[in-house]
C-alpha cells in the first residue's frame, strides 16, 4: 500500500510540474526570449549576438551524464554541417562554469556551453523542472531563425539522432526560404 501512495504522489508532482511548464512554453513563430548568460570561460552571450543566422539553443539536464555527453558530442561531430548551414549551437544547464569548463575540456566541446545558474533562462522557455529541492533543465531545444523567431520546438529528444533531427529539419528551411523558379 506505502509503494502505491509514493506512486501516486510522483505522477501528481509530474503531471502538475509537466503542465505548469506547458502554459509558459514559447512555440514556433514566436519570438524567442532573451538571454545573456556566461560561457565556460565566462563570456557573457545574448540572443542577439546571434542574429543573422540559425540558433540551435539547446537545454540539458547536467553536464557529463550519458545522455548529455551523447547530445554534445553528436553536436560536436556535426558542427560542421551546422555551420555549413550557418547555424550556431549553444547548450544551456543550470551547472556553473566551472563544470561546463570540465565537460567541454573533457569531451572537447568547441561550442558555448552557458551556465544559468538560477534557471531563469530555462524558466522563461519552459524547459525548467523545478521539484522543489530539484532542479533541473529538460532536454528541449528550440531552432531559432536568423530573425530571433522559433522556428521549431523539439520536446521529445532523443539525444543519439537529435542533431541529425536538427540538419535535416534546417535543411528544409532553408529550401522553404529560397523563392522557387516559376
Amino acid at each position: 500500500m506505502k509503494w502505491l501512495i509514493v506512486i501516486a504522489t510522483a505522477v501528481v508532482v509530474l503531471f502538475v510540474a509537466r503542465a505548469t511548464l506547458a502554459a509558459d512554453l514559447p512555440e514556433a513563430g514566436q519570438m524567442a526570449p532573451d538571454f545573456s548568460l556566461p560561457d565556460q570561460h565566462g563570456k557573457q552571450h545574448d540572443l542577439a549576438e546571434f542574429r543573422g543566422k540559425y540558433l540551435v539553443l539547446y537545454f540539458y539536464p547536467k553536464d557529463d551524464t550519458p545522455g548529455c555527453t551523447e547530445e554534445a558530442c553528436k553536436f560536436r561531430d556535426d558542427l560542421s554541417q551546422l555551420k555549413q548551414m550557418d547555424a550556431q549551437v549553444v547548450g544551456v544547464s543550470i551547472d556553473n562554469t566551472d563544470n561546463h569548463a570540465e565537460f567541454a575540456k573533457k569531451y572537447h566541446l568547441p561550442f558555448p556551453l552557458l551556465a544559468d545558474s538560477d534557471g531563469k533562462v530555462a524558466a522563461s522557455y519552459g524547459a525548467m523542472l523545478n521539484l522543489g529541492l530539484v532542479k533541473i533543465a529538460k532536454r528541449y531545444t528550440f531552432l531559432i531563425d536568423p530573425q530571433g523567431r522559433i522556428s521549431r520546438v523539439y520536446l521529445s529528444v532523443n539525444t543519439s539522432r537529435h542533431s541529425v533531427e536538427i540538419i535535416n529539419d534546417l535543411k528544409n528551411l532553408i529550401a522553404e526560404e529560397k523563392p522557387s523558379k516559376t
